[in-house]
């Protein structure tokens, strides 16, 4: 994400350039207002951990930028004469620098945990750690920037960013979060629900942390549906305890972006006898991942072709997007097979005897160029697809309107873009059942979920864990409409507009 405006006129290389640093640098209105937030004399020393092209230096005569990018450096450099540059790593600067400052803004580098990676994460991640604030290896670069960002200002200092929306659900974003409430004394995020950077996927925030060397157990939130240049940062919508956050949210904030009605309701009832979590009746994974798809996914036409037999294949569900609604049973997969889909898994085990049409398949020159794909050569043997389950029940991974919770009665299985839903008991199958038709379920996978590019949402693992199952028919009209109201507001902020 970081230090970006936008890319007119840059070739589809440097785009992909500036992806991968985390590059995209911020509108002008953004660069004033988080620099009147964070400077309050001219006598103050401004520092912008990840400076890019200076859009933030340029904007105060007292400034400190650090940037990596030599092409970026170098422009930071004309822009900003009066600032002092550094170029390398921040972590290694940050690690060794007496530097302190009064006051931080910027835009930091979003870099997904993929790309960050090596010696520079692990620089980061160590530096972070001596500081008290604990990220994993899954972490991207920005909280990691913010924090050590923090550590090098003066008692009293203030700081403020542009932050992906992921501050308001991604796991890595909590230990930023504590830190920050730990080491100032008045925390606020800015949530923007029409975006920042337009021509993003992305969603941004704004963060401002002010009076350094205290400690505060609330989170200020500010909800606003477009942003624009304001002097000091927006009135507070809501007051958010700590404590809840944590315990009640799970680390998350993007529950306060519904209304305080479905809010209210959705606490009430999840602390309900007869509401249950859907992590307690079953066990929710990814599908299989077959490392490719076209080789190990026959048509039924090919299987004959082949002669490979029936006791070698696995009718399989490929993607939501070939599911019912609510039950998968005998006859839509017999309808798939008509229709001679891509539907048969190659299905082999270790140990297994090979049939002699199977042995051909596998001696073929694509099937040599598949085994030498990642997936496949990492194997042993390698044409033996792991993780094959049989699930009770499929599970939308990703979804637009409605996350699909659909009864596997035809005894398939499914490929990664899928959840397997298992059940921990037989007699749970009522209550997951009774979930399919409840509009709470749907409100909690939007509150339990997460957005993703696109107006999509999507629910990992840990997230649909978090799920609520309940039957719907226990609301009030009410009450319905109250959940109703919720499911479209999550659905706005992730930009999924009503029908």
């Amino acid at each position: 994400m970081a230090n970006a405006n936008s890319n007119n006129g840059q070739s589809p290389r440097s785009v992909e350039s500036a992806k991968e640093r985390g590059a995209y640098y911020t509108p002008e209105p953004v660069v004033r207002s988080l620099l009147s937030w964070a400077v309050r004399s001219t006598e103050d020393r401004l520092l912008d951990p990840s400076c890019g092209d200076g859009r933030f230096i340029a904007g105060h005569l007292k400034s400190v930028g650090i940037e990596q990018d030599p092409d970026a450096s170098a422009t930071a450099m004309q822009r900003a004469p009066g600032a002092l540059i550094h170029e390398g790593d921040f972590f290694s600067w940050a690690g060794s620098t007496e530097e302190r400052f009064e006051c931080a803004a910027g835009n930091p580098p979003f870099i997904r945990y993929q790309r960050f990676k090596g010696a520079a994460r692990a620089r980061a991640i160590e530096f972070c750690d001596t500081l008290g604030a604990h990220f994993s290896g899954l972490s991207s670069s920005w909280p990691l920037f913010l924090v050590a960002t923090a550590h090098l200002l003066h008692r009293g200092g203030r700081m403020a960013f542009v932050v992906p929306a992921e501050v308001g659900h991604a796991p890595y974003s909590s230990p930023l979060i504590e830190y920050l409430a730990q080491n100032f004394s008045f925390l606020q995020i800015v949530a923007v629900r029409n975006k920042i950077f337009p021509h993003l996927s992305e969603d941004c925030w704004l963060l401002y942390a002010g009076e350094k060397g205290g400690s505060t157990k609330e989170i200020c939130l500010s909800i606003l549906d477009e942003f624009y240049y304001c002097d000091k940062p927006p009135p507070v919508d809501v007051r958010v305890a700590l404590s809840a956050w944590r315990c009640i949210w799970n680390w998350r904030l993007r529950p306060f972006l519904m209304p305080k009605s479905a809010r209210d309701l959705y606490e009430r009832v999840a602390q309900e006898d007869d509401c249950f979590r859907l992590g307690a009746l079953a066990q929710i994974n990814i599908g299989y991942i077959s490392g490719a798809n076209d080789f190990f996914h026959l048509r039924l036409s090919e299987a004959q072709d082949l002669g490979i037999p029936s006791t070698c294949l696995q009718t399989t569900v490929r993607n939501g997007r070939a599911l019912p609604s609510s039950r998968l049973d005998e006859t839509t997969v017999e309808r798939w097979l008509r229709e001679d889909r891509q539907t048969l898994l190659l299905r082999l085990r270790k140990n297994q005897e090979l049939p002699n049409p199977v042995r051909s398949y596998l001696e073929t020159a694509r099937a040599k160029e598949v085994s030498g794909g990642y997936k496949c050569r990492t194997r042993n043997p390698w044409y033996v697809v792991p993780d094959v389950k049989i699930p009770d029940f499929f599970l939308s991974y990703m979804s637009g309107r409605k996350v699909l919770l659909v009864q596997n009665a035809a005894g398939c299985a499914c490929t990664n873009s899928l959840h397997t839903v298992r059940l921990k008991n037989k007699a749970a199958q009522a209550q997951i059942r009774a979930a399919q038709r409840s509009l709470l379920f749907q409100l909690s996978c939007e509150v339990e979920g997460h957005p993703l590019g696109g107006g999509m949402l999507k629910l990992e693992p840990r997230e649909a864990c978090n799920v609520l199952v309940q039957d719907s028919s226990a609301l009030s009209r009410g009450d319905t409409c109250i959940v109703e109201d919720g499911i479209i507001s999550l659905q706005a902020w992730r930009h999924y507009a009503p029908a």
